[in-house]
């Protein structure tokens, strides 16, 4: 977790486009830890993997990244993480795809208004089209990741994709 999003903050600064930057496609991978964890282990476990990747990260990130950025990517990725957590956990009990899409897609639009905010208001860049394609990144990368979630869920926790007798 620490090290998708240290890396993120780093891709964050390298534009691909005036409307994507690197950090779009490698952060959605975090929401992809958290989903796996919080089905597999729970969701007091997800929130632990929550809480050391957020520490771990921020501290990653100050010396690595710019620290506007560190301090924007850890309030972003705590909020909208725990967001994730408590989204996928109410929805956990319906189709095995149900949690982990929709607690994406909500908490990914919370992390990006958030972010894009704090790191680059008033810097003059382009970070309204930034997020705009950030968002949009992540909403591809959720349909990218489903099928990998349902292959590591089904290596890991094969009876949550088992007939509903559970």
């Amino acid at each position: 977790m620490a090290a998708v999003v240290t890396a993120s903050n780093i891709l964050v600064e390298y534009p691909v486009n005036d409307w994507l930057t690197w950090g779009a496609l490698s952060y959605p991978i975090a929401f992809l830890v958290t989903d796996i964890t919080n089905r597999t282990l729970g969701v007091r476990l997800a929130r632990e993997v929550v809480f050391v990747g957020f520490i771990v990260a921020v501290i990653m990130s100050i010396l690595i990244a710019d620290p506007r950025i560190a301090v924007a990517s850890g309030t972003a990725f705590l909020i909208a993480q725990l967001l994730d957590v408590t989204i996928f956990d109410r929805l956990r009990r319906q189709s095995w795809w149900k949690a982990p899409v929709a607690s994406s897609i909500i908490a990914s639009s919370v992390d990006t208004v958030i972010f894009f905010v704090l790191a680059f208001a008033g810097t003059g860049l382009p970070w309204h089209t930034w997020a705009i394609g950030d968002y949009g990144a992540k909403l591809i990368m959720v349909a990218v990741l489903i099928l990998p979630f349902r292959g590591l869920i089904r290596i890991t926790d094969p009876l949550t994709l088992a007939p509903a007798s559970r």
